[in-house]
């Protein structure tokens, strides 16, 4: 690695279900920086932008327009659509 360049991390599994559980429990109660003061572990907040990253790229939580993180993650509601045959792509 060349002197001057920093390694990439990631966040571990747990950090990253920490802050979904948290996220889930705490929906649109807070603004994106507030949310990571409220956290119950303190991380980096370059770890945290890539959760929430994460979590925007998988469906699992939405930026209202007023700048709150909701989660709108519901596997029920998927489970019950993706048995229909009427809504199948063909």
């Amino acid at each position: 690695m060349a002197s001057g360049s920093r390694a990439v991390r990631s966040p571990q599994l747990d950090t990253i279900r920490m802050g979904e559980d948290f996220i889930r429990g705490h929906s649109g109660d807070f603004k994106r920086r507030a949310l990571w003061e409220a956290l119950p572990r303190r991380m980096v907040y370059q770890t945290f932008r890539q959760i929430i990253e994460y979590l925007l790229e998988s469906g699992k939580i939405a930026l209202v327009r007023t700048g709150y993180v909701v989660w709108i993650h519901n596997p029920e509601l998927f489970a019950q659509y993706y048995g229909r045959d009427d809504l199948r792509i063909r």
